[in-house]
């Protein structure tokens, strides 16, 4: 059963191998996550005002609000205060800059399931970031901007971070779903009719749910089974997330144990270095290609990649 742990007094290596084995870490609000939260939270009073952010479903429509955020959080994403704030929140916690890469952060909406629950604000069903072509070293830090509700909130299957689902997550494609799926996130306000990786089978219903207080960070690997929970709730929750890979697991190929991804593709091109927003050495060039797929794919690192990074 995995472990949780509060503000652990461990080091980055450390602690990236208790994460990677199945256990949570919750870390408490530091200066650049509650710069982080502000933020986000001004832009998004600013987006919806006058109305409560929370109480969007009582004063808008589904399509209303699918508008705005389809341009808010490209907003926020490409904020550039937001690539200052995670290099400062890895110095926080004590993590080399110079080592580690992370992605633009996200801001995610849970609406009440009855209003919005699919596109630009989908509610994800149970799934492992590594079903969607995470590298299995991602590790997750997700902050909610407002107070968290047990009914409003994420959930974790904690049988799974060592047991195998049968999902069929072989059907996802990460450059396929840039090019076809991400931009018509906006369109999809009813119902989303996009396909993604799913489990094939049925679940343990025992969940937890973890309710860090707003700016608290919830710190988890990619390869970690999780959801949305069904918000029955009357009010919207918010939160950011990013991902951050560390350059030395890359290389030694650390990480969670793949226990059932089967997809295509990488995310790893979207990684930026924390000390200068470098992108991950040998991404345009090194990478060697899957026969099955067509020549656009990139579907594993090859040794270019790792000898570069090696002495980067």
């Amino acid at each position: 059963m995995p472990s949780v742990y509060f503000d652990p007094e461990l080091g980055d290596e450390e602690r990236r191998q208790r994460l990677y084995a199945g256990d949570i870490i919750i870390l408490s609000a530091t200066p650049g996550t509650r710069a982080l939260v502000s933020l986000a939270k001004e832009m998004l009073e600013n987006a919806f005002a006058p109305h409560d952010p929370r109480a969007l479903h009582k004063h808008m429509t589904p399509e209303q609000v699918a508008a705005v955020l389809s341009k808010l959080k490209p907003s926020f994403i490409h904020h550039p205060e937001c690539k200052k704030l995670i290099p400062m929140i890895m110095k926080e916690n004590d993590v080399s800059l110079d080592r580690i890469y992370f992605d633009v952060p996200r801001l995610r909406s849970a609406y009440p399931s009855h209003f919005l629950s699919s596109g630009i604000a989908y509610a994800f069903h149970p799934h492992r970031d590594t079903w969607y072509s995470a590298p299995m070293c991602q590790i997750n830090w997700w902050i909610p901007i407002y107070q968290l509700d047990p009914n409003n909130a994420m959930a974790f299957y904690p049988r799974y971070s060592a047991e195998p689902v049968e999902n069929n997550s072989e059907i996802y494609n990460y450059d396929e779903w840039n090019a076809k799926s991400r931009g018509s996130a906006a369109q999809h306000v009813k119902h989303d009719t996009r396909e993604q990786p799913k489990p094939q089978q049925e679940l343990d219903p025992l969940t937890i749910r973890y309710l860090p207080p707003p700016g608290g960070v919830l710190v988890f690997s990619g390869a970690q089974l999780h959801e949305t929970v069904p918000n029955t709730t009357d009010l919207a929750r918010y939160s950011i997330d990013f991902r951050t890979v560390h350059i030395d697991d890359v290389v030694a190929g650390r990480g969670a144990p793949n226990l059932d991804s089967r997809c295509t593709g990488t995310t790893m091109r979207d990684y930026l270095r924390g000390s200068d927003l470098q992108h991950l050495p040998g991404m345009s060039s090194g990478f060697c290609y899957d026969a099955s797929a067509s020549a656009d794919k990139v579907l594993y690192f090859g040794s270019g990649l790792l000898g570069k990074a090696a002495t980067d």
